[in-house]
């Protein structure tokens, strides 16, 4: 969601603004796992202008929002869902098992770019 909104030239402000409307009173985090796949942005950025852009708004998510790391725990289920998975045919990529199980685990929903937020609980993106 958050990479979608950056190509499309959304600053972090704007982003999260179209998140919270939809959100609600929803608290908003971000984990670990996906500043990792932001950092990606920068270092793969074709002009030095869209670096910039791309680090600064890391920045700024950074200011604006908690950042969840991968638990013991997290890592445990993690490995468990996994294997389970992959037992039975089926591969669901790594970093999006850490995200979905660390929201889980701390009752958070999962924002995606289709917007699956619950009113409910706090969204992990």
């Amino acid at each position: 969601m958050l990479i979608a909104a950056e190509r499309q030239g959304q600053n972090a402000r704007q982003m999260l603004s179209v998140i919270a409307r939809t959100a609600g009173e929803t608290e908003i985090a971000l984990s670990v796992v996906t500043l990792i796949e932001l950092a990606h942005g920068p270092a793969r950025a074709d002009t030095a202008q869209r670096k910039a852009k791309r680090q600064q708004l890391i920045q700024e998510l950074l200011t604006a929002l908690p950042i969840h790391p991968v638990t013991v725990p997290v890592a445990l289920r993690v490995g468990q869902i996994d294997g389970e998975n992959q037992a039975k045919g089926v591969r669901l990529p790594l970093a999006d098992l850490l995200i979905g199980v660390t929201a889980l685990e701390l009752g958070y929903s999962v924002a995606l770019a289709i917007f699956a937020i619950s009113s409910e609980s706090p969204a992990c993106l």
